[in-house]
């Protein structure tokens, strides 16, 4: 993205850790950004970190599974500031279970904030979106591809975001808007990974499941969105982007053994 070009951002679960950085990286390259996410007071301090690196910003406490609620948050972004330019739908959760053991609402729980909640954010923003010429980046994982035991609930739901970037990007394509996903790999100080990888065993076996022995940064996450949601990338649609140091290409029985490291 190019610098002080204006455009107008929106980052569902936009507060913290992954999707944070990915909301300053549009800050720093002169967006306005807007950020959703259930807890107010992580709205307001995220507003107020973006306001402080020179950003026009706003706010919206609203939970993804409510579409009615993401939908007022991004008509009030728009009526603020016009069509947005890019859409980022990150909202998730997780938690480790043996799916013998996994209830119903447990499993429900993921699939609604991950699953549902893409497509809520994604469905309400149509109205919004500029056509031609609107970027739409969905934060998807690694799970949605590789069978992962203790993580059927995010597997499950996972798969669906990666099938809902792709049909829509073939139905949005008509009007302009690409629709596209990156699935980051571990990625140090997220909460995440300080439920998957909570002892410094696990952290250790994790490390040694990534091709490129390193856990991934915030930062390398941030720039493959700019990138992504870039003129640099205009005839790129439909695609699901590990940026993961290769975790993509093993199997995820390891990764569930350093998990219980």
């Amino acid at each position: 993205m190019n610098n002080r070009i204006g455009k107008t951002v929106f980052v569902a679960g936009g507060t913290n850790g992954i999707n944070l950085a990915i909301a300053e990286g549009f800050a720093q390259a002169g967006a306005r950004v807007a950020v959703l996410s259930r807890s107010a007071d992580k709205v307001e301090a995220a507003v107020a970190h973006l306001r402080s690196l020179g950003a026009d910003a706003l706010g919206h406490a609203a939970d993804v599974r409510d579409a009615g609620a993401v939908e007022a948050a991004l008509a009030a972004t728009s009526q603020a500031w016009g069509p947005l330019d890019v859409l980022v739908s990150g909202a998730a959760g997780n938690f480790l279970a043996p799916g013998a053991e996994l209830s119903a609402n447990g499993f429900k729980t993921v699939v609604d904030i991950d699953l549902l909640g893409t497509f809520n954010v994604m469905r309400m923003a149509w109205p919004y979106l500029r056509k031609p010429g609107a970027a739409v980046l969905n934060i998807t994982a690694a799970q949605s591809w590789l069978p992962m035991p203790l993580q059927v609930h995010v597997c499950a739901a996972k798969a669906g975001i990666d099938q809902v970037t792709r049909t829509l990007a073939m139905e949005w394509g008509e009007a302009g808007v690409r629709v596209n996903a990156i699935a980051p790999g571990p990625i140090e100080g997220t909460e995440g990974m300080r439920r998957l990888a909570a002892t410094p065993a696990a952290h250790k076996a994790w490390v040694n499941c990534v091709p490129l022995k390193r856990f991934g940064t915030a930062a390398d996450i941030q720039r493959a969105a700019l990138w992504l949601c870039s003129d640099a990338a205009s005839y790129i649609t439909g695609v699901v982007l590990p940026v993961d140091g290769g975790v993509a290409l093993g199997g995820g029985a390891p990764i569930a053994a350093a998990m219980q490291a």
